[in-house]
């Protein structure tokens, strides 16, 4: 606890009374850091702090990593914090500790009590954070937009590749289209330079990289950094995601293999709106990017662009071999690859796909379809989801459904919502049956066929197709004897019927003792995020289980 002679020493508590110094002292947590230790991290809830022993370093994450801020340092005596909490937003830069430190804190409420009861303290923290939002409008000015320039055409496989890593990633990208602003494209690039052309901070490839290449530019991981892992994710899903965090947060060693980008399809949604802690919604991509950020935070490993291609016993665990011949060893294995969208079975959606037709709906695709007409093919939540986020933008969007509406599939507030929207109809009874265009998406063949009525076969004009109409799991990789239902969902717990050992299965264990299976590609789950988060988390748990019960008896744990 501080008292009130040492509060003295900063010019803050020096324009107290009495009485509020010694409230202060009350008040005020005596928070002391070694070196290394975080004060706050950016995007947490702010307190008000005085800085009385030590050396803090402000740290901003800029395009998606870390830059120190050197020129921005507090003195002995200092105070700080008060520019978020009188904005009403969460911390604005996180806070190191270089050297051993000692800082008061006072809460929210307290540092309003202050400023409230004295007129020379607010008139110092008031004018001090005038002078601090100067200091900020001169550092946005200075702060580039993105990290990486592309230069290409929209309708270009590789390029688009790229760019749909980055979105998925969160990492702000500039696009330029050669062809279609070729006033745009720098002087210095060569001609005859190949699709894309890629600069990241600034250096050129000197070729057009891979998905991979642009990972390793952006110092993204893409290799694991060991050899052996206690827990082995494939997939970094909401199922993945969280079991990452919990088991990381836990003390396992924790390795996640991604092949495309953190989030899955959820991270892919425009917006999700029925997620616990969020009343306001929440786009897949915040959400993704949080979760992020809190896997590595714990310690948790998250290789990009990487695949698992088989998994196999070995070493009293499980041998598990990655795209490009890595191998490496996990005591236990959790199998969250999620879906992969329901491919659309109809004349000229191969040719056209990213030429126009696409599946999900991610933010990026926005700007895209700005005044445009557009058409969705699917009746569930994500559906929903994608007509109301791209009503903002597209003058026309129509919702294609098989059945009578969207009672039967889509949650009752979505529909609401999509009621409301002048520019959005649902067309029930109606299927796609072709696409046509030449370099790209021009129209829709659809028809609609009521069951009171005839069938009707209209060409409509269009420049996007997103296709929603569900998905399907991937598992073929997988070994022989683990166990999947008809369709190709993994089986676990009461669900097995080759299930070999004397005890009973964990409830999201496999048919492969130590394996265990969360979130969409398991069979007879739910198909919604928070269920995905809720079967991750679980499976932690049973992993513990797993593994103290290995330790304890090996035979009966199959090892």
């Amino acid at each position: 606890m501080f008292t009130t002679d040492e509060l003295k020493r900063s010019k803050l508590c020096c324009v107290l009374g009495e009485t509020e110094i010694l409230r202060f002292a009350e008040k005020a947590a005596d928070v002391r850091l070694a070196p290394g230790e975080w004060l706050i991290r950016e995007g947490e809830p702010p307190s008000f702090y005085v800085l009385f022993e030590g050396k803090l370093r402000m740290v901003k994450e800029v395009l998606g990593r870390q830059q120190d801020l050197l020129e921005y340092e507090y003195a002995i005596g200092d105070f700080f914090g008060e520019t978020p909490i009188l904005l009403g937003t969460q911390a604005l830069v996180s806070l190191r500790a270089e050297t051993p430190c000692r800082v008061a804190r006072l809460e929210r409420q307290e540092f309003q009590y202050l400023i409230r009861d004295s007129k020379e303290a607010s008139a110092m923290i008031l004018q001090t954070m005038n002078d601090r939002l100067m200091r900020v409008q001169k550092y946005a000015t200075t702060v580039p937009s993105s990290r990486v320039l592309i230069l290409g055409t929209k309708y270009d496989d590789d390029c688009r590749d790229i760019r749909a890593f980055l979105a998925a990633n969160r990492i702000p990208f500039e696009f330029v289209d050669r062809e279609e602003e070729p006033e745009r494209v720098p002087p210095t690039m060569p001609k005859d330079w190949g699709c894309p052309a890629v600069a990241i901070d600034g250096k050129l490839f000197d070729h057009a990289p891979s998905v991979r290449e642009v990972a390793d530019a952006l110092q993204l991981q893409t290799k694991p950094n060991s050899d052996s892992y206690d827990l082995v994710i494939a997939g970094a899903g909401p199922a993945g995601m969280a079991a990452g965090v919990y088991g990381a947060s836990e003390g396992l060693k924790v390795l996640m293999v991604e092949r495309s980008a953190a989030g899955g399809q959820a991270g892919t949604s425009s917006r999700i709106e029925n997620y616990l802690g969020f009343p306001d919604g929440i786009s897949g991509e915040d959400l993704t990017g949080r979760a992020v950020r809190q896997a590595v935070r714990f310690g948790a490993e998250i290789a990009m662009t990487r695949c698992i291609e088989k998994l196999a016993p070995g070493n009293g665990g499980y041998s598990l071999e990655l795209d490009g011949g890595q191998q490496v060893s996990a005591r236990a294995v959790l199998l969250a690859t999620g879906v992969e969208w329901r491919r659309l079975e109809v004349e000229g959606a191969d040719r056209l796909l990213g030429r126009g037709v696409l599946y999900g709906a991610s933010r990026p695709e926005a700007i895209s379809v700005n005044g445009k007409k557009v058409f969705i093919v699917g009746g569930g939540n994500s559906a929903g989801q994608a007509a109301m986020f791209f009503s903002s933008y597209a003058t026309e969007v129509k919702v294609l459904v098989r059945g009578e509406g969207l009672k039967l599939s889509m949650s009752q507030y979505l529909i609401g919502e999509i009621a409301s929207k002048a520019n959005i109809q649902v067309v029930p009874f109606t299927q796609v049956v072709s696409v046509e265009g030449d370099e790209h998406l021009q129209r829709v063949v659809i028809r609609t066929q009521p069951p009171q009525g005839s069938e009707t076969v209209v060409s409509c004009e269009a420049d996007a197709l997103f296709v929603m109409i569900g998905a399907d799991a991937s598992t073929s990789w997988l070994p022989g004897e683990l166990e999947r239902d008809t369709r190709g969902y993994i089986c676990t717990g009461r669900d097995l019927t080759r299930w070999k050992l004397e005890r009973a299965p964990f409830p999201l264990e496999t048919s492969l003792p130590g394996v265990f299976c969360a979130g969409d590609v398991r069979h007879n789950s739910i198909k919604r995020v928070s269920s995905g988060v809720g079967e991750g988390s679980m499976a932690v748990a049973f992993i513990h289980q797993y593994l103290a019960l290995r330790e304890a008896v090996p035979a009966a744990a199959g090892a």
